[in-house]
């Protein structure tokens, strides 16, 4: 079996939230990550491909002080110098993006860094690479994102589950209707985007989602 990093991992959470500005129901990054707080979510990633840098650089630095607060774990999608300036716990890249050992060496063994993961091949080459967690989707159909590849299906996250010795997170068109089949077959981290951030009580929504996963509390 494949090891995971020994630099560090995510933190014991249910729901891993991720941010979607187009999807929020005109509220901000910052008000929507606040209501994540507030509704018990213990990882948050920032994801924004609209925004400029310097927007992108100024929500960043609000939603740390509120995650640092809160002591909820804060991750950057794709920019490592955002992550580094605005001093995230970590980032997550895709496989386009910088190789994990390049992070590595820019950011030092205090950052946890995610990959997104495809397929068998992709979980095994980015927990070999020293990712701290992976991506395992998209589970199903999903066009949150505009380039994102078909759905893997549960198949890929089962051989997650039963081969690799890696924090993962399962993501990708998972909803209160399905999210149910995503944790009964292992994942103990689910991603949801346009589920929570489109909901007009996240709140009520997470507390829904829990239930439909057969989960109390974080």
């Amino acid at each position: 079996m494949v090891q995971k990093s020994a630099t560090g991992g995510l933190p014991a959470a249910d729901i891993y939230g991720i941010t979607a500005g187009e999807y929020s129901l005109g509220r901000s990054n910052v008000e929507v990550v606040r209501q994540m707080i507030a509704a018990g979510i213990r990882i948050i990633q920032y994801r924004e491909k609209d925004k400029t840098l310097g927007e992108k650089y100024h929500e960043c630095q609000q939603i740390r002080a509120m995650t640092r607060e809160a002591g909820v774990t804060f991750i950057v999608n794709d920019h490592v110098d955002l992550a580094l300036l605005v001093g995230a716990d970590g980032v997550h890249v895709g496989q386009d993006d910088l190789p994990p050992d390049k992070i590595r060496a820019l950011a030092g063994d205090g950052m946890i860094i995610g990959m997104s993961t495809h397929s068998p091949a992709q979980a095994r080459s980015a927990a070999a690479g020293g990712v701290d967690y992976i991506g395992v989707g998209p589970i199903f159909a999903t066009k949150t994102k505009r380039d994102v590849c078909d759905p893997v299906g549960l198949e890929y996250l089962d051989y997650v589950v039963n081969n690799l010795n890696i924090d993962f997170v399962a993501i990708g068109g998972i909803k209160e209707h399905n999210i149910h089949e995503v944790a009964r077959r292992g994942a103990r981290r689910i991603a949801l985007v346009t589920e929570i951030v489109g909901a007009a009580d996240i709140t009520a929504k997470v507390r829904a989602l829990r239930a439909a996963a057969g989960r109390k509390e974080v």
